[in-house]
């Protein structure tokens, strides 16, 4: 019986040990990251501004329908009339001269701008030039000899690496918080619902108003992201957060030393995604690419001979993936250069050559609430009843030609493919629709179990989407 109870001793002992062994060793493998905090955090200052006029809210974002309500820029600013509004967030320096880079929300619109470093020393800067799209500002100070970060080579990041941010939030300087790199790529809305030129880092460190516009660091020291967003219903950090690549950084940074603003390459198309079962029209066994939903009649890519319905896989000589690559890989072009597009259309691969243009800033427009209009008889086997389009019906669509959708029978292949009253239908199944007797010749062409291609225009954006008679 003492031997039975010296042997369980034994091996209650011996558990621990391979416990206190197991964290021992988990331990061992976690990074360290005192000397990176140690060494980075000289280079990092907090942004302080006033201005004269009343700002947005903390965490709050532009009037915008088109964005959604958690996502949260991340600074704060006054909002209060007739007294100084100001804002708060973080930069850091990239060249030795006082160059110092932050986002363009937390400079917006300031009267004036202060940087303060570590040590509580503090200087006036000059706002040398700024980018809205990319979310960039780049700040001067008259300052020399100053410690800098360096960026990491473009490409670098992988999934899962771990990542470091340091940065002031809620006003508590030089915080530091450490997480993974969540993922690469994100495309996330943007203010003024236009196309997105930063594929975002997703990770899932702590980052919080005032963060913005502070380094996120790899673990050899070097600059992968500039904290920009979160993703929050709350207002404080639930492990979403968004950075700007080091790579865009780079571009932008030295446009606004050269010239003050960044020129991008424009190339005129209205683009979407392709669903599994658009890229089956398509012949595709995935999808990919980028499917041309419109053109603007005067830009690059209809000189070039582009069509609606062209699906896009590759821009000078690179993959497009996803519809969310080609407003990167276009706007980082250099206007006015010619480059080679590979494009699919009806079943054959061509390649067009196309000078890009310049991209210029201008206002989305503001879409308008449609109403449904009246019911109609004679449902087609679509499950649409359509008439002639005239200026009278065709409310916000541009189109002057095809058919218009007058009801959607419920559970019907229309309404399947997502089709609404209102929507103003131009293609079918790759044919042109310019009358109502076009369309009844096409739809009652179309195959059971067929998948087929279909562009309507809805409040004056075109959409493709694939219909499927059952």
């Amino acid at each position: 019986m003492l031997d039975a109870g010296k042997k369980w001793v034994s091996h209650l002992l011996l558990a621990g040990l391979l416990v206190v062994a197991s964290a021992s060793l988990q331990a061992q493998n976690l990074p360290e990251f005192t000397d990176l905090i140690e060494n980075s955090s000289p280079a990092v200052v907090k942004i302080t501004t006033t201005a004269s006029t009343a700002g947005r809210s903390p965490m709050s974002l532009p009037q915008s329908q088109q964005i959604p309500e958690i996502f949260r820029e991340l600074f704060e600013q006054d909002n209060m009339p007739e007294r100084h509004g100001g804002a708060m967030g973080s930069g850091f320096v990239i060249s030795e001269d006082g160059y110092i880079l932050t986002n363009n929300h937390v400079i917006e619109s300031a009267d004036e701008i202060t940087v303060r470093f570590i040590d509580q020393r503090e200087y006036k800067a000059e706002l040398v030039g700024s980018d809205s799209r990319s979310d960039l500002a780049l700040l001067k100070i008259d300052a020399d000899k100053l410690p800098l970060l360096k960026f990491a080579k473009a490409d670098s990041l992988r999934v899962g690496q771990w990542v470091v941010a340091i940065g002031s939030p809620f006003g508590l300087d030089y915080s530091a918080s450490a997480g993974i790199v969540s993922a690469i790529g994100r495309n996330i809305p943007s203010e003024r619902n236009e196309s997105n030129y930063v594929p975002f880092i997703q990770t899932d460190v702590a980052i919080n108003p005032g963060n913005s516009g502070g380094p996120l660091f790899n673990l050899q020291g070097e600059v992968v992201g500039i904290n920009s967003q979160i993703y929050t219903r709350g207002g404080g950090s639930i492990g979403l957060s968004f950075a700007i690549p080091s790579s865009v950084a780079e571009e932008v940074v030295d446009q606004l030393r050269e010239k003050g603003r960044v020129d991008r390459g424009w190339l005129g198309v209205v683009i979407q995604g392709l669903s599994r079962d658009l890229a089956s029209s398509y012949g595709l066994d995935k999808p990919v690419g980028a499917l041309i939903a419109d053109l603007e009649p005067e830009g690059p890519a209809a000189k070039s001979g582009m069509q609606a319905g062209d699906l896009i896989l590759k821009f000078n000589g690179r993959d497009v993936k996803t519809q969310s690559d080609l407003p990167f890989l276009v706007g980082q072009t250099t206007p006015d250069s010619k480059v080679p597009v590979e494009i699919l259309r009806k079943g054959k691969k061509q390649t067009l050559q196309v000078q890009v243009g310049v991209l210029q800033v201008q206002d989305a427009p503001k879409v308008a609430v449609k109403t449904e209009p009246d019911a109609a008889p004679d449902v087609d086997k679509l499950g649409l009843v359509v008439e002639p389009v005239t200026e009278q019906n065709r409310g916000r669509n541009s189109v002057t030609t095809g058919v218009l959708v007058r009801q959607v029978k419920p559970d019907s292949p229309a309404a399947h493919a997502g089709l609404m009253a209102g929507d103003v239908i131009d293609q079918l199944a790759f044919s042109d629709i310019t009358t109502v007797e076009d369309y009844r010749k096409v739809a009652d062409g179309i195959a059971k179990n067929a998948p087929q291609a279909i562009r309507f225009f809805r409040n004056g954006r075109p959409v493709f989407h694939t219909i499927t008679l059952k």
